[in-house]
């Protein structure tokens, strides 16, 4: 067996290490919350129960639906919960083959896209979600019971907690994109009325057919952009010109 094969078998085998050892701390931290599981669903739901009228509540049209949805939650909890564990496994992993400056680099955006994307979650948990059900309670149409099945409640609540987590990303985004190279920052500048309508076109396919959800995507994304563009200013250093002599 040749050397270059050797080096390829033991990253695979680093590789799966890793990984079960991510799994068996997202199993371990599942374990306990799974006694928790309905609360935690209480707490995810809790935006849409605040709003919905006297005597509402949820339906599961599932027959097993009440059981795996709570601990679908509890799993996604878990997840969370583990994330810093699971992206030390990953970084451990790929960090032998990174150089010092990118190393340098590389650990802090890993760190600040994981608290972005908990911003975002929680920005789409306490601001998006009220907003937006309180708006779907306000015009349900006289006599109709607005209620929802618990599986598309979930279905729902992971694609916005999903885009508004990436959403939060945007200075990272623009950072990296200036930081490699690939875009200055006087380009992205000149970008910005592109991406201000990208951005409304995202939250157009993204969010709720309301003009509400569309502003409560958009305008946070167009703010992160201004805000990816100072940090990149700030962080990017422009390349020397040539001198000519």
């Amino acid at each position: 067996m040749s050397e270059t094969q050797e080096t390829f078998i033991s990253h695979l085998v680093e590789l799966r290490d890793r990984l079960i050892r991510a799994l068996v701390a997202i199993l371990m931290v599942f374990v306990p919350l799974a006694f928790f599981s309905r609360e935690l669903y209480a707490l995810l739901a809790a935006p849409l129960l605040a709003t919905l009228p006297a005597g509402g509540q949820m339906i599961a049209t599932d027959v097993v639906g009440v059981f795996l949805v709570p601990m679908k939650v509890a799993l996604m909890v878990a997840f969370l919960i583990a994330l810093p564990y699971v992206i030390f496994q990953a970084w451990s992993f790929v960090a032998p083959g990174l150089y010092v400056h990118e190393k340098k680099l590389a650990l802090p955006l890993v760190a600040v896209s994981v608290l972005l994307f908990f911003c975002g979650m929680a920005f789409a948990y306490f601001a998006f979600f009220p907003m937006v059900f309180g708006f779907m309670a306000a015009v349900a149409p006289e006599g109709v019971a607005w209620m929802t099945d618990i599986e598309k409640y979930l279905s729902f609540v992971m694609t916005m907690f999903l885009a508004f987590g990436v959403t939060f990303e945007v200075p990272i985004i623009v950072i990296v994109l200036a930081r490699a190279g690939i875009v200055s920052v006087a380009q992205m500048r000149e970008w910005r009325p592109y991406v201000i309508v990208g951005a409304f076109v995202i939250a157009a396919v993204f969010t709720p057919p309301d003009v509400i959800s569309q502003f409560m995507m958009a305008v946070p994304m167009c703010l992160l952009f201004e805000l990816g563009l100072l940090l990149a200013d700030w962080l990017v250093k422009p390349a020397p010109e040539a001198q000519t002599s």
